[in-house]
């Protein structure tokens, strides 16, 4: 299965396109938006990823910049569904062929954006465990706390999905939401992708990463 994983567009997504090569999946792991109020931000966005017919399938999460979501999730889902090649995950799970894929926007609070809940707190603690018990890719748009979430010398990403993801150990781990920890790590179990494509200012520094996946050996290779 060839994937590619971008994060953190918000609204630059047209930026990427020709860093796209095509393949079975993409997945966006949240922040389409800026404000997060503009209707306009989401159908222009979900117009930009149905048309990119290179790739089989597309699924996307919401991430905290992405506030309309949270705040009219009727409306907000009900626009996504008028775009029948794309999918949307809100706590919620997919499967494409044999691969199951689960995701979540929530992350622990960051000043007042969109699904934010107390670090450490119950609220948050049941969201995780919303996660099945058996899935091959996690797409989230916080990092566990510990891999890829440094911004200067400190980790800001979840210790509650820290423990989630080391008990699950699913095969890929899909986030953003820390620019300046774009990248990838292995931990023996997991493969984790910080996919956010802008950097700190909101620039567009970051390639998306593809890769060319053996889901039974959980192997990999960087196209």
């Amino acid at each position: 299965m060839r994937i590619t994983f971008i994060s953190d567009t918000h609204t630059k997504h047209h930026e990427v396109t020709n860093d796209l090569p095509g393949g079975d999946l993409l997945i966006h792991a949240g922040d389409i938006m800026n404000s997060g109020r503009d209707r306009y931000d989401i159908e222009n966005y979900c117009e930009w990823f149905d048309s990119l017919d290179n790739y089989k399938h597309k699924v996307f999460i919401a991430g905290n910049h992405d506030r309309l979501f949270e705040d009219d999730p009727i409306g907000s889902t009900q626009l996504v569904k008028e775009f029948e090649n794309i999918g949307y995950l809100e706590d919620s799970l997919c499967n494409i062929g044999d691969v199951s894929i689960y995701g979540s926007p929530w992350q622990p609070t960051f000043c007042n954006w969109a699904f934010n809940l107390p670090r450490n707190g119950k609220e948050l603690q049941e969201k995780w465990d919303l996660v099945p018990n058996k899935v091959d890719i996690l797409v989230c748009h916080t990092m566990p706390f510990g891999h890829l979430d440094a911004t200067g010398n400190l980790n800001v990403g979840c210790e509650l999905l820290r423990v989630k993801t080391d008990e699950l150990r699913p095969k890929i781990f899909v986030g953003g939401h820390i620019h300046s920890g774009a990248g990838w790590k292995f931990d023996g179990h997991t493969h984790f992708f910080n996919a956010s494509v802008l950097d700190d200012r909101y620039h567009y520094t970051n390639k998306p990463m593809t890769i060319d996946w053996d889901y039974k050996t959980n192997e990999i290779t960087f196209i």
